[in-house]
């Protein structure tokens, strides 16, 4: 297997196997048969929560892991090499929980952040609209105060883990005005919380995709996270994070396709001569390397600017359009590595296709990630840099 990283210390290093040690004797016997009947691996989750993996990126004094940013990513990437799906729960759940760490009261943290990474629990992120996808100041999801309680009627779209997560991190128009929208947290069993019948994907088959309707969803008021009105700069300062988590599970994504097709062009004879040995195949094989290690340096690259406290908005956007495009064309390289049988069901690479094109979608499509980056071109702001002594 080619070398992935450089790991820069034995404790990350000891995580980073015990990680691997799971995907290969836990995810990758199930991947396969799970998305093919597209079910849910509800039970995979409790695995990685009770082994620490839902809370890497949050403090341990909330019940998270205390890892740095890069090093959580690096952790997707290993999730995402084996099974996409799972490796974008994870991502997911994060997220989830990100306003609450970010904009929550310290009692709010104290009070719901153990359970929420204590690996119990699992998450989901209520932002997108049928109507409102990529504008998200758009939505129409409403909530109203009622005494000291807050009513939300209303419907979120394309919602990871819809009808199966615990909490729903929710926003809601709280005014008139277009960007008056507050964030809430909201428990999975609450009256009024449904879940429409999942989405048919292409791919991600596997990870649950529903709308989840919210028909006079009645929260206390100390489940508004964050001030009122301050929801939509919640989400997309959260977004930023979840960009890097997609960038680093579609980099795993692509790392798997091409372990896969170099393991086959290894193995399969053409000419009397192994394919791997054939200068066309060769090159193919070179190009998917390059571009996966290239999305792996510029994800490293974000990571460390929010890991060092800089901004990295644009520097998140660059990975999750660099990373995502360049899993798209990797997979569809493995594909061709393959033949005809990697055109089968027969092998992985198939599917690894498939799962790879939604990731230029969600968490801002990729024409999204172009404007937000031409925009911070426009308005001069500096990249974000860090100085290596």
């Amino acid at each position: 297997m080619p070398a992935r990283h450089v790991v820069p210390t034995e404790e990350a290093a000891e995580l980073l196997r015990l990680v691997r040690r799971i995907c290969a004797d836990e995810l990758a016997p199930r991947a396969a048969q799970a998305e093919a009947e597209e079910a849910f691996p509800r039970e995979v989750f409790r695995l990685l929560g009770r082994t620490g993996l839902l809370g890497l990126p949050y403090p341990e004094e909330y019940g998270g892991g205390g890892l740095s940013y890069g090093l959580y990513l690096r952790v997707l990437e290993e999730i995402g090499a084996v099974w996409a799906s799972v490796g974008v729960g994870v991502s997911v759940h994060a997220l989830s929980c990100y306003p609450l760490f970010t904009r929550g009261t310290e009692e709010q943290r104290r009070r719901w952040l153990p359970e929420l990474l204590g690996g119990d629990l699992l998450g989901a992120y209520c932002l997108s609209e049928p109507h409102a996808g990529s504008d998200p100041a758009a939505m129409r999801t409403r909530a109203v105060r009622d005494g000291d309680d807050w009513v939300i009627t209303g419907a979120k779209a394309w919602t990871t883990h819809g009808g199966q997560a615990d909490f729903y991190t929710v926003m809601a128009r709280t005014g008139e005005a277009r960007g008056d929208i507050s964030c809430f947290l909201v428990p999975g069993d609450a009256d009024g919380l449904s879940a429409d019948v999942p989405e048919r994907k292409m791919g991600l088959t596997g990870s649950t995709t529903a709308t989840v309707r919210l028909d006079g969803v009645r929260v206390s008021g100390d489940r508004l996270v964050g001030a009122e009105g301050e929801g939509l700069r919640i989400a997309l300062a959260a977004l930023d994070s979840g960009r890097l988590g997609i960038a680093a599970v579609a980099t795993g994504l692509a790392q798997g396709a091409l372990d896969r097709a170099v393991d086959y062009a290894r193995q399969r004879e053409a000419f009397g001569a192994r394919i791997i040995d054939h200068q066309g195949l060769a090159f193919l094989l070179a190009d998917m390397e390059a571009a996966t290690v290239s999305a792996r340096a510029t994800l490293q690259a974000a990571a460390a600017l929010r890991d060092a406290g800089l901004p990295f908005a644009r520097e998140a956007s660059v990975a999750k359009l660099v990373a995502t495009d360049n899993a798209m064309k990797v997979t569809t390289d493995a594909v061709q590595v393959l033949g005809g049988a990697g055109y089968t069901k027969d092998f992985p690479v198939e599917r690894y296709m498939r799962e790879a094109k939604v990731m230029q979608i969600f968490e801002g499509t990729n024409q999204i990630q172009r404007m937000v980056i031409g925009r911070g071109l426009d308005r001069d702001e500096p990249a974000g840099s860090i100085t290596v002594a």
